[in-house]
């Protein structure tokens, strides 16, 4: 079963806290990270924002270009 949409916002919110606060601690602008990671600026500014249209490509782009990994980890209270 999908996650339900509230299930995803703190997974969504955390990776747009995390590349924001890693753009600005490289002092970077929003178009150069996008130059670096070959994306758009528009994407960069949505994943920033939060939006869930972002693919898992642009975030993986991004984020390498950041020197971050986007890793899957299993949930404590998941499943069997």
């Amino acid at each position: 079963m999908p996650p339900r949409r509230s299930d995803r916002a703190p997974v969504v919110s955390g990776l747009a806290a995390a590349a924001r606060g890693r753009r600005l601690q490289l002092g970077l602008t929003q178009q150069q990270l996008a130059n670096l990671a070959d994306v758009s600026r528009s994407s960069v500014q949505s994943l920033e924002a939060g939006q869930t249209g972002v693919t898992l490509d642009v975030a993986q782009a991004v984020f390498r270009a950041l020197g971050l990994a986007l890793v899957a980890t299993p949930l404590a209270n998941a499943d069997d």
